[in-house]
């Protein structure tokens, strides 16, 4: 049942800023949403897809695209759509981050790629280090190629690499590197900036593809536009520009801190510009209270002197210090000390160890070893999200279709009623079985046979305690039930067999380490969530993330060497961080890693941000 455009209600919230209204509410041009942290970009591009779908100005069949920069955010997102939509509606709205965009599109038009660049089914995506381009680099008789600039190349230029227009060296190197990844190797090896040109080529060349893609979704989300890089931008433009579709790209400049992958300059000014988009500035802070707000605008003032100061909506709910630099002389007491104060405030009922997290500028593993001995020491568990076990990180783990399918299940049988999975599991299995929400009897079927399904699940759990072994089984005996084949078929990511296997192999990995030490299935679950335990990841992976407590590790010069009181990336890395928290921020200074930073001391000091000698405990 659709409603009228003036009878929309917001969906899940009491209402919207008046500023948010008017972008949801323009609907006959592209929009470009500013807005700064907390403001709830995510939370608006949920409701915007919710008003699109609800009132048929996205008509149906078509669709709306959403293109997120990381696989948590574009997970939230669609997320958020479905608590907000009917199922035929939500099944609408198809949330990707850009390389998963680009990646579905070639593994279904690989075919499509012209010779010599068209990819076999069996290629393996890269990340090249350093020593890998400097194989090649050497093999092609250019030893001192910059790589960075050459990375950038790849990138930038178009395919055919014959027909650009660039300096015939740089043509040679480039069509030279295409055939060492394709010929040089047991498999052809893409990186994603590979998998974007060649897709911008499909597309190109092969125009009733793009003009499918154009008729295939009415409107298309860019979330975090800030961290766009200038090829992403391109192929978006060679998608949509001029096609009538209608554009929404939101982010916040102050949060730019992709430059360094290519990260494209005055993003939303070109995006406006391109798509004569109308823009609209978002000005509440959702997450933040008003005294963390105030220490914020401090630094986004810094990093653009001209923003608006935002408007706090959140409630304090802490006493004593919310922000704070803490001063350690040695690394040993900040470790000990932080471990311990986070073991009080756990102990004191203030916080969850979950809700407080550790975040780096980089290089996690290192803080873990660390950092986790001294909260072991206080029993608590330092949960390093950065961690690959295998091919995937744990933090990309937990926002992957299979996990997603599989582990309402599991819980489901570890802990008997549990109407959050029963509903998770539903939804996904009526989606991953192709059942209509219509059909009553199709899907009395699906409840019955998961019903039983879990019932025998759950007796082989009361008979197999957790163990190596046993945490195979179980996973095997979920995968069976739901079908590989199906899950293949469903999701695009998973059409390769080796997209699939790292994805199954790294659940596989974390589930039996899990078992180390429990008794319980129920807490092997707890503790594959991350249930009870402080999380440690890097500051970007903590974007779009927030958490009631903040510590950063590492706040000297350094850890932190190019950060400067003239702006810059880092700059805005350090907003990132701060812009996490809920309720308090904190960061870590330790002498003997390096110096402080007296001109931010200088800087915060005036809001009540001052550098004190360790932590009171």
């Amino acid at each position: 049942m659709l409603v009228r455009p003036q009878d929309w209600c917001p969906q899940g919230v009491a209402d919207l800023e008046d500023r948010a209204w008017d972008a949801l509410r323009e609907t006959g041009r592209s929009v470009c949403v500013t807005a700064g942290a907390g403001a709830g970009k995510t939370e608006f591009l949920a409701q915007k897809a919710a008003y699109l779908l609800q009132t048929g100005l996205c008509p149906y069949p078509k669709r709306i695209l959403a293109i997120s920069f990381k696989r948590d955010a574009a997970l939230n997102l669609s997320r958020r759509v479905h608590q907000r939509c009917t199922p035929e509606q939500a099944r609408r709205f198809t949330s990707y981050t850009f390389d998963a965009f680009t990646k579905q599109m070639l593994d279904r038009f690989r075919m499509a790629v012209p010779a010599p660049y068209t990819p076999p089914a069996s290629y393996r995506i890269v990340f090249p280090a350093k020593g890998d381009y400097q194989d090649f680099f050497g093999s092609a008789g250019h030893p001192n190629v910059d790589q960075k600039r050459f990375e950038a190349a790849v990138a930038n230029v178009s395919l055919p690499i014959g027909e650009q227009n660039i300096a015939e060296t740089a043509r040679q190197l480039l069509q030279a590197y295409w055939d060492y990844q394709y010929e040089n190797f047991a498999e052809v090896l893409l990186t994603f900036p590979m998998i974007n040109r060649l897709v911008k080529y499909i597309l190109e060349v092969n125009p009733e593809i793009n003009q499918a893609l154009r008729l295939t979704y009415d409107a298309v989300f860019l979330d975090e536009f800030q961290d766009t890089t200038s090829a992403q931008f391109s192929l978006v433009q060679t998608c949509f520009e001029g096609a009538g579709t209608r554009l929404t790209a939101v982010g916040d400049d102050k949060q730019k801190i992709m430059g360094w992958a290519g990260a494209m300059d005055r993003a939303f000014d070109v995006f406006t510009e391109t798509f004569n988009a109308h823009r609209v500035s978002l000005l509440s802070n959702w997450r933040s209270h008003e005294d963390l707000v105030r220490i914020q605008h401090v630094i986004a003032a810094q990093i653009d002197p001209d923003v608006e100061p935002a408007q706090a909506r959140a409630n304090r709910q802490v006493d004593g210090e919310v922000a704070a630099i803490w001063d350690f002389e040695d690394r040993e007491a900040e470790v000990g000390q932080i471990a311990r104060w986070i073991r009080a405030e756990v102990d004191a009922g203030r916080v969850a160890p979950q809700d407080v997290a550790v975040l780096v500028r980089m290089k996690a593993n290192d803080v873990e070893n660390e950092l986790g001995p001294a909260l072991a020491a206080e029993g608590l568990i330092l949960r390093n999200l950065d961690r690959r076990v295998g091919d995937i990180a744990i933090q990309d783990l937990l926002t992957e279709e299979l996990f997603e399918t599989l582990f309402p299940l599991l819980r489901l049988a570890a802990s008997g009623r549990n109407p959050e999975a029963w509903t998770d599991s539903q939804e996904r299995l009526r989606v991953l079985f192709g059942l209509s929400d219509e059909d009553d009897a199709a899907l009395g079927r699906l409840q019955r046979d998961t019903g039983a399904f879990v019932r025998e699940l759950r007796a082989y759990m009361d008979d197999h305690p957790p163990a190596e072994a046993t945490a195979t089984e179980v996973l095997n005996l979920a995968l069976a039930y739901v079908g590989r084949e199906r899950l293949v078929g469903a999701f695009a990511n998973y059409q390769r067999p080796a997209d699939f296997e790292r994805v199954f192999q790294g659940f596989l990995i974390l589930i039996t380490e899990c078992t180390a030490g429990q008794a319980q299935w129920r807490d092997v679950l707890d503790r594959f969530e991350g249930l009870g335990q402080v999380p440690l990841m890097t500051i970007h992976k903590s974007k779009g993330l927030e958490f009631h407590t903040m510590i950063f590790f590492g706040l000297d010069n350094r850890t932190w060497w190019s950060l400067k009181n003239d702006g810059g990336e880092e700059m805005n890395s350090f907003f990132v961080a701060l812009t996490r928290a809920q309720q308090r921020a904190y960061f870590s200074f330790c002498r003997e890693r390096g110096r402080a930073f007296a001109w931010l001391e200088e800087l915060l000091e005036p809001v009540g941000v001052r550098r004190i000698d360790g932590v009171a405990i």
